[in-house]
């Protein structure tokens, strides 16, 4: 590893070429803890290097602050901050490297451009509120939030610069005397009793945050920090210029007792309904910095840097009533879970990866990156570069992203306003359309049926069928409450969320069966394995300790097996060995280990549980061979081995996109997924790294919420994505660089 040069007192001292093993390529900004800089990883992510003043790195309490921001850092990376890829606290020169995150700070924006618009202050508001729930959850106070450590992407704002943050447990405490902050942006406490601070602070802050972007000025405004100081503790604020609407809640932020702020989660449910829909901040493109030896770099912010169901009981199969569940709230789950008990689920890419497999969607890639073995081609590549295309499906009302399926020899895809569309996958070209009506929700995705059948249904509309050539409709499936269908093999299995199951024929939409599940109240459906012929069905108890798994034939409704399991478990996939995973929820949310259901007749298999290294927000899921890749909603990715033992994490990867689609694997070493703005992000899953990704394409330049993000599809040497512009895309997938 290159050391870390240039230690001395010259100009070399403030500026070193290696921090570790990352090469520094141009000055970024500079504050009062040290100098940050651009560089490049391995793999060829930016990543902005925060490297220590040499006038402070010999003092020991230097050091503790530095390694205390490191490790903050560490604890809240994810979708509202720059994640933390390497650190070494203990160097000559201590440093930090986070991924660079493009976009102007607040306090940049502001100066440059003179306040925020209501919507953008607005939207401003619902981020901050959100990244402070997520920090305060990890145990860590930020204790410096002001103007210049608030980033403004298109993905929403990020936080940075924890440098005087410190976890509620730690020990480390502010030395007695000494001010540490930026007093127009520090609460009265930190003035009164610094060594009581905690949460509510960061809300105080937040609030003079809101003002500076509503009015150009703070809401205590001197020249002198001592008197800043002094109007924090004793005066009222000002809240001339900011919004009506908004004023009240600003106000009760700059609370002069913490107790009396609201809390970041109480913010955000105070600006219901939802500000999604106000539009986003979206950077202005910026001049790069020159790099050493020719080329550009990227600017970078920052000082441094309804009717009645039915529910099973566990000793008998005796139903009893129960009111029906309502739709979970990301897409078209319905709850299903009995005892009238529903909560957010992770959304796990099941339908799609049916259809992907059905499909037969798999395609080869090219070699991948920085020297690695190439993969072996595969029949389904195309034989010459494939330049690209995009198609905007979607021509009017309000845009969301297209939903698609297929692939290889034909693509279908639904939208708003479009029913279902069949587009050649080579040129992008619309060879048919059905019209559709135009839902609130973003639409599901099309499912390749028995017969040479497509269904597609809106979220809360029938199950119609069309004939793949001509896109001639053939039958429909109608009900009285949304369905959730699945696929298997030539049957459609479809589950109401309180009980009501039934399934119809793949080719002609006949009714095969309707009737409860053995053993089962409401039961959900899981992954379908060809193999076998069988569907996996679940359901969870009222208490959440334990999850009925079991297995159906499609044709007839017969439950073939069951078996009680402990903890709250959804479905993920099979193991190469046939194994059954599932993902064990902690409290219904978040999900803290695997549980493995081994091969044995009638589900008897042996069970296996493996802790996670970490509680996952997982988006999706997907499995080859023993290793499980589990996606987090913030984009974080990690590739976990069940092979032997207690399991043990192969990579984690950060690649800093929030609010993702589900997964999904290609042949050889790739896994894709999408983001909600519209880019297409490729792993390399044999390395842990990114590969390459698409550039943004937002609606009409804005970034409008997407309660669900539709993941990519792979197939014939391309992958396939779609963007809240209402367009859908397809890119090389031989060569992700190139994106």
């Amino acid at each position: 590893m290159p050391p870390l040069r240039g230690t001395g007192a010259g100009r070399e001292a403030e500026g070193p070429e290696y921090a570790g093993e990352y090469r520094l390529q141009a000055c970024l900004g500079a504050g009062g803890m040290g100098v940050v800089h651009l560089a490049s990883s391995a793999s060829g992510l930016r990543l902005a290097v925060k490297v220590v003043h040499a006038r402070y790195a010999e003092d020991p309490e230097f050091r503790a602050r530095f390694r205390q921001e490191v490790a903050a850092a560490r604890r809240v990376s994810g979708a509202f901050t720059a994640p933390v890829v390497d650190a070494d606290p203990d160097a000559v020169r201590p440093w930090m490297a986070t991924l660079y995150v493009p976009g102007p700070t607040l306090a940049d924006q502001v100066k440059r451009n003179g306040p925020l618009s209501p919507a953008e202050l607005r939207r401003l508001t619902a981020g901050l509120a959100e990244a402070l729930r997520d920090i305060h959850r990890a145990g860590v106070v930020h204790r410096d939030l002001k103007p210049s450590n608030v980033l403004l992407t298109d993905t929403g704002p990020k936080v940075i610069d924890f440098g005087i943050s410190r976890p509620v447990d730690s020990d480390l405490h502010t030395e007695t005397g000494k001010l540490i902050g930026s007093p127009p942006f520090m609460a009265p406490e930190q003035f009164q009793r610094p060594r009581e601070v905690g949460p509510a602070a960061d809300v105080f802050a937040l609030g003079s945050i809101l003002v500076h972007a509503a009015t150009g000025h703070g809401p205590f405004d001197s020249d002198s920090p001592y008197v800043v100081a002094y109007q924090v503790v004793h005066d009222e604020p000002d809240l001339t210029g900011v919004p009506g609407e908004l004023a009240p809640l600003v106000a009760r932020c700059l609370a002069k007792e913490p107790v009396e702020r609201p809390t970041p989660a109480q913010i955000m449910r105070a600006l219901q309904p939802p500000s999604y829909a106000a539009e986003a901040f979206i950077p202005a493109q910026r001049r790069r910095p020159a790099l050493p030896g020719g080329g550009d770099g990227v600017g970078s912010g920052g000082e441094d840097g309804g009717g009645p169901g039915h529910a099973f009981a566990w000793d008998a199969d005796t139903p009893v009533r129960v009111p029906a569940p309502v739709p979970a709230r990301r897409g078209p789950r319905f709850g299903g879970r009995f005892g009238g008990r529903i909560r957010p689920r992770p959304t796990i890419a099941v339908v799609a990866a049916l259809a992907v497999a059905g499909a037969g969607l798999y395609a080869a890639l090219g070699p991948a990156r920085e020297g690695a073995p190439a993969a072996p081609p595969h029949p389904d590549e195309v034989a010459t570069a494939f330049a690209g295309w995009r198609t905007g499906l979607q021509e009017r009302g309000p845009k969301a992203a297209p939903a698609c399926a297929g692939g290889g020899e034909a693509l279908y895809c639904a939208a708003r306003g479009v029913g279902l569309a069949r587009l050649d996958p080579v040129t992008g070209k619309v060879l048919w359309s059905r019209t559709g009506t135009v839902e609130e929700e973003a639409p599901r995705a099309p499912v390749l049926l028995a017969g040479g059948r497509v269904g597609a249904a809106a979220p809360t509309g029938p199950l119609r069928t069309y004939a793949a050539g001509d896109g001639a409709p053939v039958w429909s499936v109608r009900s009285d409450r949304p369905e959730l269908y699945r696929p298997a093999g030539s049957a459609v299995v479809l589950t109401d969320g309180t009980g009501g199951v039934r399934a119809v024929d793949g080719r002609g939409g006949e009714e095969l069966w309707r009737h409860g599940l053995a053993g089962f109240g409401a039961p959900r459906t899981g992954p379908y394995d060809a193999a076998s012929g069988l569907l996996t069905v679940f359901e969870g108890a009222p208490d959440g300790t334990r999850t009925r798994v079991g297995a159906v034939r499609p044709a007839t409704g017969e439950v073939v097996w069951r078996r009680d399991l402990e903890g709250d478990l959804d479905p993920l996939g099979r193991t190469g060995d046939g194994s059954l995973v599932l993902g064990s929820l902690h409290q219904g949310t978040q999900t803290d280990a695997l549980v493995l259901l081994g091969p044995g007749a009638g589900g008897t298999g042996s069970v296996r549980r493996l802790a996670l290294p970490h509680r996952f927000d997982l988006r999706g899921a997907v499995v080859r061979g023993s290793v499980v890749y589990l996606l987090d909603a913030d984009g974080h990715v990690t590739a976990f081995d069940t092979a032997a033992g207690e399991g043990r994490v192969l990579w984690d990867l950060e690649t800093a996109a929030g609010n993702v689609s589900a997964p999904v694997l290609g042949p050889g070493d790739r896994l894709y997924f999408s983001v909600q703005d519209g880019r297409l992000l490729a792993v390399d899953t044999a390395r842990g790294a990114l590969v390459g990704q698409t550039r943004p394409r937002l609606a009409d330049g804005r970034l409008a919420y997407a309660s669900l993000v539709p993941e990519p599809l792979v197939a014939g040497g391309r992958v396939f994505g779609t963007a809240p512009d209402g367009s859908v895309f397809a890119v090389d997938a031989r060569d992700p660089a190139s994106w």
